[in-house]
């Protein structure tokens, strides 16, 4: 792992990631968010509807994240006000990988340095999932993609192993919960709550939300 990857999950607490079904996405995340050693929040959603056919999820600032939600849904409403037709998938992502390319070359005494995962179904019915360095690059996921999360190590590990080709949204939630068992257990910028959106052609829905509440026993 050279230095700039080594400091750009350091920097990005959390575990975002994404997984491509024959039958539509999924996107999966945890809920804490941290600052340096310091857990912030508990129960901060990662994974969040934009509007009736995208899904959004980001590491890194949380303001920048939060930013997002608000300027990528008005973006998009007035790009199909003026185009007369719902931008697809694939020209939201364009859009998105601009607005971060743009904000991290702007002077700034806090940079909001992030990366994403978004996904979504076009009018044809495809659902589609691209990822977004910090940097601002963009690909087109065809399987599985963790983003800079501090826990992708932790989740690319076991997806690697069990991700199949062709899999259903059914099993890629109990998939993806595994992931986020791997991740929430053993990376410190990760835990206290999951969330699990399937995206298809029939819409959006929340398929998983669960708290992760600690408790006590006595030793054996």
């Amino acid at each position: 792992m050279d230095a700039e990857l080594k400091n750009s999950m350091l920097r990005t607490g959390t575990t975002i990631f994404g997984i491509v079904c024959k039958d539509g996405v999924v996107m999966a995340a945890d809920r804490q968010t941290t600052a340096g050693n310091v857990v912030m929040n508990k129960n901060k959603e990662k994974v969040m509807q934009l509007n009736d056919y995208l899904v959004f999820s980001g590491c890194g600032l949380a303001a920048a994240t939060d930013k997002i939600k608000k300027i990528l849904p008005a973006e998009l409403k007035l790009k199909e006000l003026k185009s007369r037709s719902r931008p697809t998938v694939k020209q939201a992502a364009n859009l998105l990988s601009s607005i971060i390319y743009s904000t991290i070359r702007q002077p700034s005494m806090v940079p909001d340095e992030m990366g994403a995962l978004i996904a979504g179904f076009n009018e044809d019915g495809t659902a589609e999932l691209y990822s977004i360095d910090p940097a601002g690059s963009i690909i087109k996921v065809e399987d599985y993609d963790a983003n800079f999360g501090s826990g992708m190590p932790y989740v690319l590990g076991l997806l690697e192993r069990q991700y199949k080709k062709g899999i259903a949204v059914k099993e890629g939630v109990e998939l993806a919960k595994e992931a986020l068992k791997s991740s929430t257990q053993r990376d410190t910028g990760s835990g206290y709550g999951i969330d699990i959106f399937v995206i298809t052609k029939d819409g959006i829905k929340k398929a998983v939300e669960q708290k992760i509440e600690p408790a006590y026993k006595d030793a054996e």
